[in-house]
């Protein structure tokens, strides 16, 4: 079940705990905390199985504190100024779960990339290889940028399970994964201290909701400053 989901079950079992205390207290009947338990696992439940949990995101995102969205911010400029730098095409970008609906994705959102021109290559063994390294660095990107402005990263358990897939698709040992996101990690961190300027400058105009071609610019304008 994905994590969204599994928040939205903890806070459920934190309002039943809740209520079951206070019931007594307050003359609330004890089916109430059960009711509304079942309730909660139930919406988690459907959400999860047919609209890929986007309810219960819209409604987490609803509660999301100040911080929480800017933190969200920072990892998928991580994912966005890595892209970039990587040469991966970068179609688009959502930051909430109603930007995500509205836009009618099927995803979690997030930066959206295309790979079409990617995959149609003919088939080479060593670039291949070079690809699957240059999605890992996107993918972790996220979690170093997190980490290089908050000193730890909350976000990132899709990234981590996007590369756990993508080395599995590529014939290797899940073994390989924890090594494979450490070098990623590492590789993401170098590029956006190297890009600082950059990366700062990219956080505040995807705040503003800036499009993709307008962050490339905000890109360009600030690379002599990281020199």
């Amino acid at each position: 079940m994905p994590q969204t989901a599994l928040n939205l079950i903890a806070v459920g079992i934190f309002i039943m705990t809740m209520t079951s205390l206070l019931g007594p207290i307050f003359g609330i009947p004890p089916v109430v905390p059960a009711a509304l338990t079942f309730g909660i696992l139930a919406l988690a439940t459907a959400d999860t199985l047919s609209w890929n949990s986007r309810g219960v995101s819209l409604l987490l995102d609803l509660f999301a504190s100040g911080e929480q969205r800017q933190r969200i911010i920072n990892h998928e400029a991580g994912h966005f100024l890595t892209a970039y730098f990587l040469g991966i095409p970068i179609t688009g970008y959502t930051l909430t779960a109603w930007e995500v609906i509205r836009q009618g994705q099927l995803g979690r959102g997030g930066v959206a990339f295309e790979t079409e021109t990617l995959t149609n290559q003919p088939f080479n063994l060593q670039e291949m290889r070079l690809t699957l390294d240059r999605f890992c660095t996107v993918w972790m990107a996220g979690i170093a940028a997190e980490k290089m402005v908050y000193g730890n990263s909350q976000g990132g358990a899709e990234d981590r399970a996007s590369i756990q897939k993508a080395l599995t698709m590529a014939g290797l040992s899940e073994a390989a994964t924890p090594q494979k996101q450490r070098w990623a990690q590492l590789q993401a961190t170098n590029l956006l201290t190297r890009h600082q300027k950059s990366y700062e400058a990219l956080v505040e105009a995807m705040k503003q909701r800036s499009s993709v071609d307008e962050c490339y610019a905000v890109i360009q304008q600030h690379c002599d400053a990281d020199n």
